[in-house]
């Protein structure tokens, strides 16, 4: 029967238009509730998104249901088919999982919540949700999604979406979670076109028409838009990365030079030098919250959260570097401060790598890749130019070998970029992800190529050819010209990485609901 038809019977049928209570049992130990989408039924009328919006007091740009659309096979025989899709109320949310606030519940009805009082707006679940379901709401600063209409649940009455629906394409149902993961979700719980449901062990259940077209594709893949540039982040990522690199000189440095090395001792203009990056970037970061004057609460789940364990970290290591000026400015015990050098050192660096695993997850393939983590301690190689630079003004002329690695260091971030550049132009239709990783290249090889083109200039000067003239001129003690290439090395690469980081925000393309034409605020 066609899906005007089951539309028309449905409208007709006096015994299920208009009815509010459900017929639901009582949820046995291991059970939930779930929704069922029925693919033949949807005629995309989107009533379940205006109900949505209406039962729960949103404006028209925000959606906590959204209807996609799919299309496929060849003329005459040709199939147009729609997804209607809010929440999953997965079994194991990726949402609930990375949130640095806790803001995430999930019921024993299976229900996934979101406390909105707890919110500071970081978005960290928007990025996380390979179905894009939270969603950031402007008005409010803080992330909204779908709670199946809990207080109707609980009075036995159908959520809005499913009693608005004039087709009965959307149900409630009770699921048994082991045997739903264990025995159903490969069949039933899968979609055209969504991430694979044992990724966070969505509960929905589809039923799909029979003998879909291997063509089907999604019907807004002609529309390629860039993704929110996250300027706040572009900056304090790069900072606290140059920050990291530039302590990192500064404790090779006094190490090498106790064990004979010639090489001058750090002093405290230097330790003021790399810490002022990460002091400067770290505040920055509060501009990319909806409430940036609850940001400390971003640390209140250290123990899931790669967020939480950044902000922590990177604060730590922040100050950590501030102690160790100020050691260094009334000139305390030397064995002292190198052991607070080591510890800040560590800190700084479980707090690089928890940033780049802020970025490394399912749901945005083009980041989810080992070189994000590479390239984001890459970016060291300016804290390095930064000392010998610093060095060199205050007429400390023994930087050669600091140079040696800043230039060991900057080949290596010239390789990570040179191998992202490769690995993008040569996708096969067969990779997994190939749909959102060839639309990443796109928007990187083709709409921004002039840019990546300044990004690998810029790159390559200032972080292998400059640095290997500046030692070249140190040999031949030129130092006033070394001192100029370095200065030019500095600023170029800070520019460079400033460019590489809004590249890699823009032309990210998640997962999510494909055809969704009308995806409301998804910031991009």
């Amino acid at each position: 029967m066609s899906a005007i038809k089951e539309f028309i019977k449905h409208k007709d049928d006096s015994t299920q238009c208009g009815n509010y209570s459900i017929d639901l049992p009582n949820l046995a130990e291991g059970e939930q509730y779930r929704f069922h989408f029925n693919m033949t039924k949807c005629i995309a009328c989107h009533c379940c998104e205006v109900a949505c919006n209406e039962q729960n007091n949103n404006p028209a740009d925000i959606k906590w249901r959204r209807v996609g659309e799919l299309e496929g096979g060849s003329f005459p025989d040709t199939l147009e088919l729609f997804n209607s899709m809010s929440c999953n109320h997965c079994i194991d949310p990726a949402c609930l999982k990375g949130c640095p606030t806790e803001s995430y519940i999930k019921f024993d009805n299976g229900i996934v919540f979101h406390d909105d009082d707890k919110c500071i707006g970081c978005q960290y679940c928007t990025w996380n949700c390979p179905y894009q379901v939270p969603i950031f709401h402007p008005e409010r600063k803080i992330v909204t999604k779908c709670h199946m209409c809990y207080s109707r649940i609980e009075n036995r009455e159908t959520p809005a979406c499913v009693q608005a629906c004039p087709a009965g394409a959307i149900e409630i149902e009770v699921v048994n979670k082991e045997e739903w993961v264990k025995n159903s979700i490969d069949t039933e719980g899968n979609a055209p076109h969504l991430v694979d449901a044992k990724v966070t062990n969505s509960t929905t259940r589809y039923t799909l028409p029979k003998n879909l077209p291997n063509n089907l594709k999604s019907a807004d893949e002609h529309i390629l838009k860039p993704a929110h540039p996250e300027l706040p982040l572009v900056f304090m990522t790069v900072l606290t990365q140059i920050s990291l690199g530039g302590f990192l000189a500064l404790f090779l440095g006094e190490i090498l030079s106790l064990f004979g090395f010639n090489l001058p001792t750090p002093s405290f203009f230097i330790a003021l030098a790399v810490l002022l990056p990460s002091a400067i970037g770290l505040p920055l970061s509060g501009l990319h919250l909806g409430r940036p004057f609850k940001a400390g609460d971003a640390m209140k789940n250290i123990k899931n959260s790669w967020l939480s364990r950044e902000a922590l970290s990177l604060g730590v290591f922040t100050f950590g570097m501030s102690v160790v000026a100020g050691a260094l400015y009334f000139e305390i015990n030397q064995t002292l401060i190198l052991f607070i050098e080591l510890i800040t050192l560590i800190i700084g660096i479980i707090g690089i790598y928890s940033q780049s695993m802020i970025y490394r997850i399912e749901a945005r393939p083009s980041w989810n890749r080992k070189v994000t983590t590479y390239e984001f301690f890459g970016v060291g190689y300016i804290g390095f130019i930064l000392v010998s630079l610093i060095l060199l003004l205050s007429n400390n002329f023994d930087v050669s070998a600091i140079l040696i690695l800043t230039l060991t260091l900057g080949l290596v971030q010239s390789y990570f970029l040179f191998e992202n550049i490769n690995f993008l132009k040569n996708l096969k239709d067969t990779d997994k992800n190939f749909y959102q990783l060839n639309r990443t290249k796109e928007l990187m090889l083709n709409r921004f190529k002039r840019l990546l083109r300044l990004r690998t200039i810029l790159l390559v000067s200032s972080a292998t050819i400059l640095p290997l003239l500046s030692i070249i001129l140190i040999l031949t003690q030129a130092f006033t010209f070394a001192i100029v290439l370095l200065s030019l090395a500095l600023v170029g690469g800070i520019i460079s990485e400033l460019i590489g980081r809004y590249l890699f925000y823009v032309t990210v393309v998640p997962l999510g609901l494909a055809g969704n034409f009308f995806a409301g605020n998804q910031r991009d």
